[in-house]
């Protein structure tokens, strides 16, 4: 019996927590799947070999980039088979017929978004041979392990197939620029904002973007030889994703004779390295939160519902039924039928408020992996480029470094141009072809920054108008307000600002450093927190007098060893982005004394170390953890039953790279449990963790002759190992 998704894995799965109206009719068990013994043979044809290192990360050789692509995939289903499925079952808009109603949200939205019909259209179009080959191999690969594993394998899911694998990335993107946030507020009992009207004062777009609820983030910077100690050039990667689920990070090498020659991360389903770097380049994806999505209040035909108006007529809504199979219990389940209407402006949900049309960037876009793959491919800023101009991805800024010594930062979205004078924060009418965008920025008119005078650049998911030091930050005054660009920086890109601005010399010792920043910036909105704690008339009551005494004694520092961080944390709750509304006194020290007698309940004091509080749990490991939220050394937490806080997301996968001034490159990477991601009795399932915790990296081994040094396995995909 298949086990059900994590807590992360179902709220990302979910996509909505709304309830929906179904039609219920009782269903026979569906038939038994055909059995696996057919694909016995899948991609046997594949010349590849998978070489485990000492820490179980696979390195995957193959004679071509499809080889590579198929043993990538056999040897992550090794270590995450259950994610991968549930990422096929999510793509395929399934979940709920395994899990059961809570999953019907994310069904019934593949249907509504219409996911399929894009791949299936686009497919052969879209994509060049090179790619599906590499999504087909791929496919073949998970469908190899699950011949071989048929008790692992979810009956009636395979086999997978290379639009599975195209699926997933159409599926998973909108969820970084807030599809889930919007379909959420949607669904909600009344409607939540007003409809924009033309007038001469637009607002700054704000409808998509991120929220605390899904704590992605990241930090990444890099250092031009002028800039660097040794005259290196170094490159920090450090995406913030949840701990697990299916978008959690995955580490692999992977390296063919034709040329592809990558280490980096990777999420389950995932064909390709997303971030990381080749013999001659590399780049660091950070989340940024351009405005992508817009609703439209559409005004419906009185006397006939199934009509909507625009550009004065009346248009018919195109509309189906989404036929969501649902398990109830063992052998039964039952059919939840919702209509899936569509408009001019893209899906339509019809709800006792309204009838409100969706329109987002890249909507029908399927070229993510064929994006990704040409990055991998890249041997040049110029290539990478190119890579980067075809728009396929939807959003994430990148920081770029590579082996002639040039750094660069991009600001990557697909900004819809948008007519002046609406609030697009605001709901916008659905009647008018004026609000109905249809056209992006240029990627070279994007806010972007290349070989800065200073020598570095930085991204943590703050505005791209403070990239780097001094000249050659992008000119805010070129992008109106209606592209909805963010203006406020994070306490992670303050931080790296006031450490970078401050070293003209900065050697590997300092750059490690700076990606393990502990410190809150005092030009911080949570600094101006505490100070107005501080700085106000002292408190009566002797438990929040002596917590505001401590508040003061803290050094904004949330290294293990600190007795004040834990008051501090935990009573003013930093988030992920530094946009904080101003908060009443009164209520900040509400908080404050509600944490001081908590920690007092559990630990008899409030000065107790942070490291005993903030915990890294894996097993039976249980290790003390510096950090916190919106930190450098980034950690978001969850509260335990026994008082504590276990990290659940935040800095995961971090990759240092570095080139010397003759080109040669190396790297350093840390995971924050290990290559086996679900497996209890495998030694790599926390193998890393305590390095982890320590802040130290492990050693990438990028040429064969020195992985074998370090080797632990050789084999095949389905063969015996050696």
């Amino acid at each position: 019996m298949a086990s059900r998704p994590s807590g992360p894995m179902r709220l990302t799965f979910a996509l909505v927590a709304a309830v929906l109206a179904v039609t219920v009719g009782l269903l026979p068990a569906p038939p038994q799947p055909p059995s696996l013994h057919d694909l016995r043979g899948a991609g046997t044809e594949h010349d590849v070999r998978v070489l485990r290192d000492e820490w179980g990360v696979p390195h995957v050789y193959g004679k071509t980039d499809a080889d590579v692509a198929y043993g990538l995939a056999f040897a992550h289903a090794e270590d995450d088979f259950a994610t991968i499925q549930g990422s096929l079952l999510a793509t395929r808009g399934r979940l709920a017929s395994v899990y059961g109603r809570d999953m019907a949200a994310n069904d019934y939205v593949v249907a509504l978004l219409r996911v399929w019909d894009f791949v299936d259209a686009k497919y052969e179009e879209d994509l060049s041979p090179e790619t599906r080959a590499l999504c087909e191999a791929y496919a073949a690969g998970i469908n190899r392990y699950a011949a071989l594993h048929p008790k692992e394998a979810l009956p009636g899911l395979f086999p997978a197939r290379g639009k599975d694998v195209v699926a997933g990335f159409v599926h998973k993107l909108p969820l970084f620029f807030g599809l889930t946030n919007v379909l959420g507020e949607l669904m909600g009992d009344s409607r939540m904002r007003g409809v924009s009207h033309k007038s001469e004062a637009p607002q700054a777009a704000s409808l998509g973007g991120e929220t605390e609820k899904a704590p992605f983030g990241s930090n990444a910077f890099a250092v031009a030889p002028r800039r660097s100690a040794d005259g290196f050039t170094r490159l920090s990667i450090n995406s913030h994703q949840p701990w697990s689920g299916p978008v959690a990070w995955y580490e692999a090498r992977v390296r063919s004779e034709e040329g592809w020659d990558m280490v980096g991360g990777l999420f389950p389903g995932t064909p390709v390295i997303l971030h990381g770097h080749n013999r001659d380049l590399g780049w660091a994806h950070t989340v940024n939160r351009p405005d992508l999505i817009d609703v439209y209040v559409l005004e419906v035909n009185p006397e006939n519902p199934n009509q909507y108006r625009f550009d004065g007529e009346w248009r018919n809504f195109e509309a189906r039924d989404a036929a969501i199979d649902v398990k109830i219990w063992r052998g039964l389940h039952f059919t939840a039928h919702r209509e899936a209407l569509w408009s001019v402006h893209g899906p339509v949900l019809r709800r006792p408020h309204g009838t409100y049309a969706i329109r987002f960037a890249n909507l029908g876009e399927i070229g993510m992996v064929e994006q990704w793959y040409r990055m991998n491919k890249a041997r040049s800023l110029e290539e990478w480029q190119t890579a980067m101009r075809r728009g396929a991805l939807p959003m994430f800024n990148s920081v770029y470094a590579d082996r002639e010594g040039n750094v660069a930062y991009v600001y990557n979205a697909r900004l819809p141009r948008r007519a002046p004078g609406y609030d697009w924060s605001s709901y916008l009418p659905g009647d008018t072809k004026e609000t109905l965008w249809n056209e992006y920025l240029p990627f070279d008119e994007l806010p972007q920054v290349r070989n800065p005078p200073s020598g570095v650049v930085w991204s943590a998911n703050s505005t791209p108008f403070e990239a780097t030091v001094g000249e050659g930050n992008p000119d805010p005054a070129l992008y109106p307000e209606e592209l909805g660009i963010e203006r406020s920086p994070t306490n992670r890109s303050l931080r790296l600002q006031e450490l970078l601005s401050d070293d003209e010399s900065i050697s590997r010792e300092e750059f490690d450093r700076y990606k393990l920043d502990l410190a809150y910036s005092r030009r911080s909105n949570f600094a101006r927190r505490i100070q107005t704690i501080v700085d106000g008339p002292a408190p009566q009551a002797p438990v929040l007098r002596d917590a505001v005494i401590a508040l003061g004694r803290w050094d904004w520092r949330t290294n293990p060893e600190n007795v004040h961080a834990a008051l501090a944390l935990l009573a003013l709750r930093p988030r992920q982005y530094d946009t904080f509304p101003p908060v009443d006194r009164s209520d900040l020290l509400r908080s404050l004394e509600d944490s001081a007698l908590r920690l007092r309940r559990t630990f008899g004091r409030m000065d107790v170390p942070w490291g005993e509080v903030l915990r890294l749990r894996r097993g039976t490991l249980d290790l003390p953890l510096g950090g916190g939220p919106d930190v450098l050394r980034a950690v978001y937490s969850q509260a335990e039953k026994d008082g504590r806080r276990a990290g659940i997301a935040g800095d995961c996968y971090v990759l240092q790279v570095e080139w010397a001034p003759d080109g040669r490159v190396s790297s350093r990477s840390i995971h924050q449990f290990g290559s086996a991601t679900l497996d209890p009795e495998s030694p790599h399932y926390a193998d890393q963790a305590p390095l982890f915790a320590r802040g130290e990296y492990k050693t990438v081994w990028l040429d064969e002759a020195d992985l074998r040094a370090h080797l632990k396995r050789e084999y095949r995909p389905g063969q015996v190992e050696r």
